[in-house]
């Protein structure tokens, strides 16, 4: 009985270091941030463990808020550690490097050291100025508009996730009043229900997202997903709905494509 309570005494310690962690590098969020509000959600898909791939995190620069979405091929600890590593170097990066595009390429040259054969990391970067966001996506999932429609929001030339090349290139799009952005990770849009239908992403995306409240709306997306596969999903999944809380004013023009 002294050995199983001295097991009970250690997992509840090893619990609470998963758990510090986690927020040490995917930070519950719910608040504004430089004239635009970010909410997110986190849920790992392996039992027991507070940090999966997935990865997000926020940083206040000299050029506007810039958020990171990203995720780590495989599982384990070593994924767990190249999730700390790249959540670092955009801490460093984002408030040094002069556009997105730089941004990546830093986190590119990073990480690729430290990445084997066959590992990368997909991540979208973006940038938040009066009137518009400006984005660079490196073979991830494209974030969500949502609106007066809701939408995809692609890039114009696909680019290969971290570690394997990339070309960052930035492009812009325009953001009107009550517009809403949402980042997440493929364990959105590749969950299946038991027979092995597709998560409908864009229709309940679309009825979600109609909740005036960012944290009500990321629940009730999550709430429809475990809805749709009967169980807790089998993939990690990282959430982060952003929505400028200030009017939008024309922005000063920058390089890239304009939507």
């Amino acid at each position: 009985m002294r050995q199983r309570d001295r097991l009970a005494v250690r997992l509840a310690e090893v619990r609470e270091i998963a758990r510090i962690t986690q927020e040490a590098v995917v930070r519950p969020l719910s608040r504004s941030f430089a004239g635009t509000h970010v909410s997110t959600r986190y849920h790992c898909a392996v039992h027991g463990s507070a940090l999966g791939g997935d990865l997000y995190d926020v940083a206040v620069t000299p050029f506007g808020l810039r958020v990171l979405v990203g995720d780590v091929r495989g599982h384990g600890l070593e994924t767990v550690r190249l999730t700390a590593e790249t959540v670092a170097g955009f801490r460093e990066l984002a408030h040094t490097a002069p556009d997105l595009a730089a941004v990546a390429t830093g986190l590119d040259e990073r990480l690729a050291p430290e990445l084997g054969a066959e590992d990368f990391v997909t991540a979208l970067l973006a940038e938040f100025a009066p009137g518009e966001v400006r984005l660079v996506n490196c073979g991830h999932p494209a974030p969500l508009r949502a609106g007066q429609r809701v939408e995809l929001l692609e890039p114009g030339v696909p680019t290969p996730p971290l570690g394997m090349g990339p070309d960052p290139r930035q492009y812009r799009v325009r953001l009107q009043p009550g517009d809403r952005l949402l980042l997440y990770t493929d364990g959105l849009t590749e969950a299946r229900s038991p027979d092995g239908t597709f998560f409908p992403f864009l229709t309940e995306a679309a009825h979600a997202l109609r909740d005036p409240l960012p944290d009500e709306a990321l629940d009730t997306l999550y709430a429809r997903l475990l809805a749709h596969t009967g169980a807790a999903p089998v993939d990690d999944l990282a959430l982060v709905l952003c929505q400028p809380t200030e009017a939008a004013v024309p922005a000063p023009p920058t390089a890239g494509r304009v939507l």
